[in-house]
Order: C-alpha cells, then sequence, then structure tokens
C-alpha cells in the first residue's frame, strides 16, 4: 500500500508506526495529512540507487518493484540483438539472472560488492550453465572501463539519475565505443514535470514492504528536490517489527533529476541515436519513460 503527499498514511498498528526518533535528527518525521487519494501500486522515482545493507534487501526490491515489468521489454529487445549482454548497476541480479537463463552471456557492474555475491549466489543456485555465462564487475559507474564488446547494453532501474550529471558523458561515450555495430543501449528513468517540481519539491509517501520472513515493515518517504543543483534527496524512515523487538532504520538515497533535452543530446554526442522511446505516465506529475539508442555505423 503506497499513500502519496497531501494523503492520510495507512491506519498502522502503534507498535509498527513509523516515528522517527528524536534522536535520528532534528528534522521530524511527516506526520499524516488529509485524505485525498490512494496510489496502491506505484512509487513514482523512490527506487534507491545506493547500496542496501543487509537487513534492506527487501526494502530494496520492493522500490525497484516498479520497473520488473520492463524485464519483459528487455528481454524482447535481447532477442533482437543478441549478446552479450553488459548490465550496468546490476544490483542483485534483477535483470541478469533472467537474461543468463535465456541463453545471454551477461557482464553485470555494479559497485555494491553484497549485491554481486547475492547475484553470484542466485546464479550458482539454478545450475553451472547459468552461472557460466554470468560475469560480474566491482566499480562504480563514474569510473567505468570497460574491455569487452556488447551488442546490449542497459542501465535499468533509473540507474542513470544515480550518475551525477557532469560525469555522464563521459559514462555514455565509454558504453558507446563497446556496443558492436548496430547495438543498442537501454535505459529508463523516471521524468519529474517542472511545472509539478516548483510547486511541490517535497513529497511524502507511506508504504508497507512486502516480506515473507516474519517481519513487518512499514516506511515513510520523503522526497526533497532541489532545482538550482538538479539533485533530489530521499529518505526513508523504516520501521520493523518482528516477534521481540522493533528496529528503527533511516536510509537516505542522493540522486539526479533527469533533464530529458541535456540526456538526449549527450546520447547523440556520444554516437548514439535515440530509435525508441516508451512513455508511461505514473501520475499527474511524473511518467516513466525508456529510451532504445542504436549505435552508429
Amino acid at each position: 500500500m503506497h499513500t502519496p503527499s497531501g494523503t492520510s498514511l495507512p491506519v498502522v498498528p502503534a507498535a509498527l508506526a513509523p516515528v522517527l526518533p528524536s534522536r535520528y535528527g532534528r528534522e521530524q518525521e511527516p506526520a499524516p495529512g488529509a485524505g485525498v487519494r490512494v496510489t496502491p501500486d506505484t512509487l513514482p522515482g523512490l527506487e534507491s540507487v545506493s547500496p542496501a545493507d543487509a537487513g534492506s534487501v527487501w526494502l530494496h526490491d520492493a522500490l525497484l518493484g516498479p520497473h520488473s515489468a520492463d524485464i519483459v521489454r528487455y528481454l524482447s529487445l535481447a532477442r533482437s540483438t543478441g549478446g552479450p549482454v553488459l548490465d550496468l548497476g546490476s544490483g542483485a541480479g534483477r535483470l541478469a539472472v533472467p537474461f543468463a537463463r535465456h541463453g545471454f552471456a551477461v557482464e553485470a557492474v555494479d559497485r555494491d560488492a553484497s549485491a554481486l555475491e547475492r547475484l553470484d549466489d542466485w546464479a550458482r543456485r539454478i545450475g553451472p550453465q547459468v552461472a557460466g555465462l554470468v560475469v560480474t564487475h566491482r566499480t562504480d559507474l563514474t569510473e567505468l572501463r570497460l574491455g569487452g564488446r556488447y551488442r546490449l547494453a542497459l542501465l535499468a532501474g533509473a540507474m542513470v539519475a544515480a550518475v551525477p550529471p557532469a560525469r555522464r558523458p563521459a559514462l555514455l561515450r565509454e558504453v558507446a565505443s563497446h556496443l558492436e555495430t548496430g547495438g543498442a543501449l537501454a535505459l529508463d528513468y523516471t521524468a519529474h514535470r517542472l511545472p509539478g517540481l516548483i510547486a511541490e519539491p517535497r513529497r511524502t509517501w507511506a508504504f508497507q514492504v512486502p516480506r515473507f520472513d516474519g517481519v513487518d515493515e512499514w516506511v515513510v518517504a520523503r522526497q526533497v528536490f532541489d532545482l538550482p543543483s538538479m539533485s533530489e534527496r530521499i529518505t526513508y524512515y523504516a520501521a520493523r517489527t518482528g516477534k521481540l523487538s522493533t528496529e528503527r532504520v533511516v536510509l537516505t538515497t542522493d540522486k539526479w533529476i533527469v533533464d530529458p533535452e541535456r540526456l538526449a543530446a549527450e546520447l547523440h554526442s556520444a554516437g548514439l541515436h535515440i530509435e525508441g522511446r516508451r512513455r508511461h505516465r505514473i501520475d499527474e506529475r511524473t511518467e516513466s519513460v525508456l529510451l532504445v539508442c542504436r549505435a552508429g555505423d
């Protein structure tokens, strides 16, 4: 259950309510507002781009949930381009492992060692045929240096928003220079409408994290946009309640607001032309955009 800013938070048992203790900081956690509407299936732009600790795995996966439908589209694209596939910001293998299960050789790149360990473990549990198709590489995308050639590169799960705008052109050039002729770069991001950002630069969401380990987890997430720097900070106030105790955790993610025109110019400068663009409206303020870019001859 997810509730946007300006609406009532779900009715949460007092023991589970994610109240921010004063010791966590001077800023008080957002209080429930007057009920307006409930959006049950989306968390616009809340996807985590920071490494998650072991206790945050369930939250991390829930935040990527709105992007899960794109797996089918990425697989369809891979069937038209062939492999190898480069999965940038792979996390724990949300795309890399399914791609390997479909027979594609995948190089998975992420900065979080624990996520790559989860990826390797998942692939090994499926079997040696899948594990043998996946190679992992730990590095930050801003320091990416590739050695292979690829038919398809992915920046999925809004990973492009994790790259500082000043460093993005170099990343796109690096990726483009390692694509085979006719190869493709596919990426997605959350596009925020400028009037909406100006009118509401602070947004609050509340939701329950789907878990299957006996722990109840509720989260209040606060988005704060800064237009002069084109940046965004999301703070997650989580309460995780087991049989004996409740753990309260505060996590923070820093991201960048993607300017579609600037991104298009950077892709063109890198030698990539936008072949396809898919837009999906999330609400009146945001939409999800998926771009497919082809490498030139």
